[in-house]
């Protein structure tokens, strides 16, 4: 059964069992509700819940274990001779997946049966014409081998899709049916459903731990192996960034942190001060009429792609900056030689930065007591005072919460720096030079077609490691400063 099917008929009778778990507690209090421990629909959620969750729980790691089990199973039938390393054996798994699609495809159109499709034969069989048949195309010759793998390959998966659809249904009918018989008068329905509630919370929340711990781990053993091809010296106290994928590559990190920071501050300055003040203005000053369209109208930015601020940076703030900087522009002097710059790439990215910084601190703005601005201004201190003395610094945690959230999303930006600032790795404080960062180093050592063996490729998982613990380092930091202010106005 196809797991749409599979799914939507949990959902039936979990449906089912809802309304008949809710009939049979009230049928044994004697059609009387007040005699039952918990409302009637507590009930139909514990046959509801009993019935659905274990079920889909186990169709979750069914999906997820099936597909390693069988290309595990699947990859020892290859011959070490079409296979013989890992980047070669992913390219054969590949053949292997399509031929086998298309075999299913060649068995759900009618143009052979199941047991034609496990009795092919590539050495006397043209195989890619058989497909061809159906619609199904072939990039290369298919192998005895690999033509073996594949019929392997789909016999696994149907027999695992039948194994999972019988286990899965057997569980839902055996859930379904205990907490049917569970369903009594004196049966404490709420107290198992709000710990059923409250499991799924611990799991959901516990859920984007997890993920995070997977994800810096799998980081953290590709840059173990990064580390065991090149040496850490260069890579964190080095001077040049320069892969050339030959083996004698220099892979330092310090250009790229250099770039990564300075286009960074530099949309900070521009993206706090004025998101900061819109902020202010839309919370204290504004009228409702003014804030209903400007507040909206200022979280738009927020909205666009990064792609259109990257054009934006190349073909308008970059030519403006060159005509101001430029040879022959407004300043007389060329200080700038092209539209790529820390500058562009900064402005830019400020701009996009500037509805992270406001409305979140308009929010905490607006968070803060009335009583306080009430007390200030009886006390006789203006309205600019009050919001200086009073205000901004009870707001002050969240606001830096805001910073914060800003900083993160410049450090972590990529279109705007490949469209704005450049490509060149270099120490350079001049802001009208081009530059590159983390990102989108990480990105061009990953794009084309790389061997995940070598250090110019695994670099990339050493840069995103490096990257995280820069965030994280971030995030301590404001975590600090929130509480030390916190501490006087507590």
């Amino acid at each position: 059964m196809p797991t749409f099917w599979l799914v939507a008929t949990l959902l039936a009778l979990a449906l089912v069992g809802f309304v008949i778990g809710r009939q049979r507690a009230i049928a044994t209090a004697g059609g009387n509700a007040k005699e039952l421990h918990s409302l009637p629909s507590y009930y139909g959620h514990n046959v509801a819940f009993t019935t659905l969750v274990p079920a889909l729980g186990a169709l979750a790691i069914w999906l997820l274990a099936q597909p390693v089990f069988i290309e595990s199973r699947v990859s020892n039938l290859i011959p070490d001779t079409i296979a013989a390393d890992d980047q070669t054996l992913g390219l054969v798994m590949s053949d292997v997946r399509r031929v086998a699609e298309g075999l299913d495809i060649a068995v759900e159109r009618g143009a052979m049966s199941a047991e034609q499709s496990v009795a092919l034969d590539a050495e006397t069989t043209d195989v890619r014409a058989r497909l061809g048949e159906v619609g199904v195309a072939l990039g290369s010759e298919v192998r005895p081998e690999v033509l073996a793998a594949a019929q392997k390959f789909r016999v696994m998966t149907t027999t695992g899709r039948r194994a999972m659809t019988i286990v899965v249904a057997l569980i839902a009918l055996f859930g379904f049916a205990t907490s049917y018989m569970k369903s009594h008068k004196d049966f404490r329905a709420r107290n198992v459903v709000e710990k059923g509630v409250m499991t799924l919370l611990i799991l959901a929340a516990s859920l984007a731990i997890l993920t995070t711990i997977g994800i810096v781990l799998s980081m953290f053993f590709e840059t173990i192996n990064f580390f065991k091809l090149h040496e850490a010296r260069d890579f964190f106290f080095g001077s040049t960034w320069a892969p050339n994928f030959r083996g004698d590559s220099e892979l330092s990190i310090l250009p790229l942190l250099w770039g990564t920071l300075y286009i960074s501050v530099i949309a900070l300055l521009v993206a706090v001060p004025i998101g900061l003040f819109a902020a202010i203005y839309l919370s204290e000053y504004a009228n409702k009429a003014v804030r209903s369209f400007a507040k909206p109208l200022l979280e738009i930015l927020a909205g666009i792609p990064t792609i259109v601020y990257g054009l934006f940076a190349l073909l308008t703030v970059g030519p403006m900056l060159v005509n101001f900087f430029g040879k022959g522009g407004t300043m007389g002097v060329e200080w700038m030689a092209g539209a790529t710059s820390v500058l562009t790439a900064g402005v830019v990215m400020g701009i996009m930065l500037i509805p992270f910084v406001s409305s979140l601190s308009d929010d905490i703005i607006n968070a803060v007591p009335q009583a306080m601005r009430d007390g200030s201004l009886g006390l006789g201190a203006t309205k600019s005072e009050t919001i200086r003395q009073v205000v901004m610094p009870a707001a002050l945690p969240g606001i830096v919460g805001a910073v914060l959230l800003a900083a993160s999303r410049a450090i972590g930006e990529t279109m705007i720096v490949v469209m704005g600032a450049g490509a060149i790795a270099k120490f350079s404080a001049n802001p009208l030079e081009s530059m590159t960062t983390i990102t989108t180093r990480i990105v061009s050592q990953l794009t084309g077609d790389t061997d995940f063996a070598s250090p110019e490729t695994l670099v990339a998982f050493a840069l995103g490691l490096t990257l995280f613990v820069l965030t994280l380092g971030l995030n301590v930091l404001a975590l600090y400063i929130v509480r030390k202010y916190r501490e006087q106005y507590e």
